[in-house]
């Protein structure tokens, strides 16, 4: 049975789109990777003809994600609280969920969360963990972001992905990894490295 990572944030503008398609990048190499923008509207699945190698299905396959023949399923959600957010997070194995370090944001992490703890209940292996992300190479991260995120009872992981034009063009230009952004490569492939690490706790 695959395992299944989604991607979730109820604010958008926070990179979940680019996370996840080059997260799915990230592991293809080593699994039978599938990539699912579970929004009817999405992005990601318009990008099926620039990415040939990448197993990209269309949103109605959510419904079957259970029996889905992958080693790896990564779920992108859209920028908004959904019904379907319970059934996805219940399903899945470890939910991320993307956050930039402004107020606004983080506080907008807390009621992503609250569903997330809610099938937590419902399903005991159910791992979750917030990345830092688009962070501002010059403005850093405030202690008092760190220090609220951290209160909020899910991990804050180690990795930290920095807000590079490389990243934010990679959708166009077949993904980070063929990049020359080497510090790019090496937050994202942390990131990939930090999630396995943690599902396999």
């Amino acid at each position: 049975m695959a395992k299944i990572i989604t991607l979730a944030h109820q604010k958008g503008g926070v990179g979940k789109s680019t996370l996840a398609l080059n997260l799915a990048l990230c592991f293809q190499d080593q699994l039978r990777v599938a990539l699912i923008d579970s929004d009817l509207q999405g992005s990601i699945y318009h990008l099926k003809e620039d990415f040939p190698d990448m197993e990209i299905l269309s949103p109605d396959k959510i419904s079957e994600l259970p029996d889905l023949n992958y080693d790896l399923i990564i779920v992108d959600t859209p920028p908004y609280l959904s019904n379907r957010l319970n059934e996805l997070f219940i399903h899945s194995d470890f939910v991320l969920i993307p956050t930039k370090a402004g107020f606004f944001d983080v506080m907008a992490v807390k009621s992503t969360l609250t569903l997330v703890k809610f099938a937590q209940a419902l399903n005991r292996n159910l791992k979750a963990g917030i990345v830092l992300n688009m962070i501002k190479p010059r403005s850093g991260i405030t202690a008092e972001v760190v220090d609220l995120l951290s209160s909020l009872g899910t991990p804050l992981l180690k990795s930290r992905v920095f807000d590079r034009v490389s990243l934010a063009r990679s959708s166009m230009t077949s993904g980070i990894l063929k990049s020359a952004d080497q510090k790019a490569i090496e937050e994202v492939t942390f990131l990939a490295e930090e999630i396995i690490n943690l599902l396999s706790e």
